[in-house]
């Protein structure tokens, strides 16, 4: 049940959809925020708002059939360089047919020699200890990958802590997960899904907690890692993206197929009190 002083953030929220590729179906804020004080006061006569994306102290929920939420946006123009052959662009991430979809294609700038572009979702705000969970239909080609993950470093004058769900597209029958802790990594475990992950949406979650971070399947517990965790708030983050000089881990990227597609319905924080 929505709480009365959830009311005005959900509105807003819903009136902030913002656009990042071609086939938006939200709304602009330029458009919206004339009526917002109506669209307030209408929420909160009728105890509900118009959105199903909100942010608040009990979460964090973005729905992609409304488009992108304001407390989100898309990377675009850099690279993270190394593994990553791809060059972030806002074009890359769409919304179509109610789902967000994040593309790998060919880059014509080939920016700093990068050849194709990548699709990122992140949001604003930095979150703690609590439940992550995203609904993925993941891509299936070799040298790719599909992830959701959280995220912070040196460019946030943080150390570097990630916590990762990643899908390898040269079998997308399994799923990673890994995660890092001031740089330090090398947790990988692979686990078999029973499904291929590129051919339906599937949920798929961690929960982070101070002593342990636990991995779901479709609501149903998997894996556990409680060495050397991270604790750093972090971004919440979805991305795309093909890989270089890493082909005995992804295979070498095949890119016969371009543009390649995953898509997300939704992705979810609920928070813990640690």
């Amino acid at each position: 049940m929505i709480r009365k002083g959830m009311v005005f953030s959900l509105v807003l929220a819903a009136l902030m959809m913002t656009a990042c590729g071609d086939g938006s179906s939200s709304s602009s804020a330029d458009s919206a925020s004339s009526g917002s004080s109506q669209a307030a006061s209408s929420a909160a006569d009728s105890g509900a708002a118009d959105t199903k994306s909100y942010k608040t102290d009990e979460g964090m929920y973005a729905d992609f059939s409304e488009g992108m939420p304001s407390f989100a946006e898309c990377s675009n123009g850099w690279t993270n360089g190394s593994m990553f052959n791809v060059f972030w662009r806002e074009e890359n991430t769409k919304f179509e047919n109610g789902k967000m979809q994040l593309v790998i294609d060919n880059d014509p700038r080939e920016e700093q020699g990068i050849p194709y572009s990548g699709g990122e979702f992140r949001t604003k705000d930095f979150y703690g200890y609590g439940r992550y969970e995203a609904s993925i239909k993941a891509i299936k080609n070799d040298g790719v990958v599909t992830s959701l993950f959280t995220y912070t470093g040196p460019s946030d004058n943080n150390p570097w802590d990630e916590i990762d769900i990643e899908i390898l597209g040269k079998d997308t029958t399994k799923v990673q997960f890994n995660y890092f802790t001031n740089s330090q990594g090398n947790h990988e475990h692979m686990h078999d899904l029973g499904f291929d992950a590129s051919e339906d949406f599937h949920t798929y979650a961690f929960e982070w907690h101070k002593d342990k971070i636990v991995w779901f399947v479709d609501g149903v517990e998997v894996y556990t890692a409680t060495d050397n965790l991270p604790s750093t708030e972090s971004k919440i983050m979805a991305n795309v993206w093909a890989g270089k000089g890493v082909d005995g881990w992804l295979n070498r990227f095949d890119d016969s197929n371009i543009p390649l597609t995953a898509e997300y319905e939704w992705v979810k924080f609920t928070p813990f009190d640690e």
